[in-house]
């Protein structure tokens, strides 16, 4: 059966009565628990913990005692919704790509899946350029007047018009793509690509602005029956060079997935559920600083089995490293599909403890494990507040973990799901999430959140009433944390028609396109054109963008910490380029400083452990910093 949330879904509706339904009922207990956390945070430890040493990736129900909470109740801080127009230029702008998933009637569950994206300056010029991954046709089921689909190169101008240069930079290349990680990985200062696969994955070295492929002498193809999903560039040894994340989603043919005969309520065939597969290993790739790679996946502990079976346990569609715990060292947090999520520990040398369940990130408030898709890390309350987004399956909310302490100590903190207590979950258990992502869309200072929906079955209506195949992006203001819904969702009149407007939404990505300041957008969509937003925000809000350049760091200082100082507030922000579903934003990091005219003080905190103070940094432009070789790097 096709529907994976059979067991859960509620009786059919109209999808609009139903969603102000479970707004209006979330809402309720969101104001009920916000200011009781505390006591929920204790008790989801201790059942967590009871999950883990258990190591039941399976269902389990976790019993929260509620009489023992006490609610409290607070007046609510009005805020009103700023209006910010996005305009699709896709067409205007000269992206002409169309997505192929080769789907021909069979329902082979990779049709539903591809659509990675980034945003990265391929040729060093300094504005954002932009890569769309394309699937394929299947063998034996290309039409006859059918060009074969490749990856699309496409340079900006720097005004935010596009031009395919995909041939000419030796892009022109067919496989049945997923997704795309971009990083320096032989700190040349070209930024290279590893483009995930189903079948083998692919690494382009980019060599002046010309990509070669490299893979076999790398060492990183994977399996030839392997399927690859989100990957990352990150440096988990702190050497100075890029390592490299593989997720794997489940071990798959076409053999396997014909055989299962799935149907949709035995109406015909349709796409499987991924609990009828077996789940896949992850690859970790260290590198060794002259091009090649070595797969350290078993040493380092990133290989989690299932205890009852013996097999695999991850069915990774998302991956976002993050130092959760703020000690210098990257960790990694694993979305995963219809098992639990898993949160890889950096222990500093060169192994990770799998620690999700005890973390709180593993499940849902009530021990379940969920569809898990799009995934973000990100600093959300103007102090180091963490906050883990995951975009979840229909008819679950998005989650969204939040750290218990605004401040790191030593371990792992504890995290708690506030999607309800904050408003993200009422508004987003409808719908589909793959894309999702902390963007300051409105530059004010304060993160929100965006997510591109969509649903994998055609027909998802004739059994789901509430369900439709297209839906529409979301997009929620992050009011403060003091508001009573610290996150609202944006209307279609405050973001405009073209935002709103319903598609089969997968990958998701951000850059400043045309020089202006401000974070523009663009979605994937399976079998279908992207939307490329421009964002026409007029509110006047300054802001600050910053590039890096590593010396004793990877070139382009990715896992570096930025935080600026202004009117009182913290923010930090991670250079990560890997966030979202398949995809990369843009490196440079912006800061929306609102009203403020200036920044008190603005500190990088390099991979190394150094600091380093940037003096009276101008706003509302784009500044680069390089890294001062005499600054003492930590002893960590």
């Amino acid at each position: 059966m096709s529907d994976r949330n059979a067991a859960r879904k509620l009786p059919p509706r109209d999808e609009a009565n139903e969603q102000d339904d479970l707004e209006r009922d979330d809402a309720v207990i969101g104001r009920a628990f916000r200011w009781s956390l505390a006591v929920i945070a204790v008790v989801a430890a201790t059942a967590a913990g009871g999950i883990y040493w258990a190591t039941r990736p399976a269902t389990v129900a976790v019993s929260h005692d509620e009489n023992r909470v006490s609610a409290q109740m607070r007046k609510a801080l009005q805020a009103e919704l700023p209006e910010v127009h996005f305009t699709d230029i896709t067409q205007a702008a000269g992206i002409d790509f169309v997505h192929v998933n080769g789907a021909y009637g069979d329902k082979l569950l990779p049709e539903t899946m591809g659509g990675g994206c980034a945003f990265f300056d391929f040729d060093r010029d300094g504005d954002q350029d932009l890569l769309l991954v394309n699937s394929c046709y299947w063998p034996d089921h290309k039409p006859a007047d059918a060009a074969d689909p490749t990856l699309a190169l496409y340079r900006n101008d720097g005004k935010g018009n596009f031009e395919n240069v995909t041939a000419e930079c030796g892009l022109a290349v067919t496989c049945y793509g997923m997704g795309v990680a971009v990083g320096d990985y032989d700190n040349d200062g070209w930024v290279d690509l590893f483009v995930s696969t189903v079948g083998p994955n692919r690494l382009f070295h980019n060599e002046s602005g010309r990509f070669v492929d490299v893979t076999a002498a790398a060492g990183v193809a994977g399996g030839e029956e392997s399927w690859s999903t989100s990957c990352s560039w990150f440096d988990y040894d702190n050497d100075g060079d890029l390592d490299l994340f593989v997720a794997n989603y489940i071990r798959w043919t076409k053999e396997i997935d014909l055989g299962l005969n799935c149907t949709l309520k035995g109406q015909g065939r349709a796409y499987c559920r991924p609990d009828a597969f077996e789940g896949a290993f992850p690859y970790l790739y260290r590198n060794d600083g002259q091009g090649k790679f070595a797969d350290v996946s078993a040493e380092a502990g990133v290989q989690v089995r299932n205890l009852d079976t013996g097999v695999p346990l991850p069915k990774a569609l998302g991956v976002a490293p993050a130092d959760l715990d703020g000690d210098g060292w990257i960790d990694l947090v694993v979305a995963d599909d219809t098992v639990q999520n898993l949160l890889f520990h950096n222990q500093r040398n060169g192994t990770f403890d799998e620690t999700g369940a005890i973390a709180g990130v593993a499940f849902d408030p009530d021990g379940r494990a969920r569809g898990a898709m799009g995934i973000d890390c990100a600093c959300i309350r103007n102090d180091r507040t963490m906050a883990i987004g995951i975009g979840n399956f229909s008819n679950e909310p998005t989650a969204l973990y939040v750290s218990q302490e605004a401040e790191p100590s030593e371990g792992m903190p504890q995290f708690v799901d506030e999607a309800v207590s904050t408003g993200i979950g009422p508004a987003s258990r409808l719908l589909l999430k793959f894309g999702l992502f902390f963007f300051d869309y409105d530059l004010d200072r304060r993160l929100d959140v965006f997510t591109a929906n969509g649903h994998l079955e055609e027909d998802i209506q004739k059994v789901q009433e509430s369900q439709r195949y297209e839906q529409p992006p979301h997009l929620f203001w992050n009011c403060g944390s003091e508001a009573d819904s610290e996150f609202c969702r944006v209307p279609e009149d405050n973001c405009g028609d073209d935002f709103a407007r319903p598609m089969v939404g997968r990958g998701a990505t951000y850059a400043d396109i045309d020089g202006d300041g401000d974070l523009d957008v663009l979605i994937t969509a399976i079998g279908s054109r992207p939307r490329l937003l421009r964002n026409d925000q007029s509110l006047g809000h300054h802001w600050l963008r910053v590039k890096l350049r590593g010396t004793r760091a990877n070139h382009d200082a990715i896992g570096a910490r930025i935080e600026a100082e202004v009117a009182g507030e913290l923010l930090s922000r991670q250079v990560m380029p890997t966030r979202s579903y398949l995809s990369q934003v843009e490196l440079p990091v912006t800061f929306g400083l609102g009203d403020a005219t200036e920044i008190d003080r603005l500190t990088v905190i390099w991979p190394d452990g150094s600091r380093q103070e940037v003096a009276n940094p101008e706003i509302d432009r784009l500044i680069e910093v390089e890294q001062d070789t005499s600054a003492v790097a930590s002893d960590r």
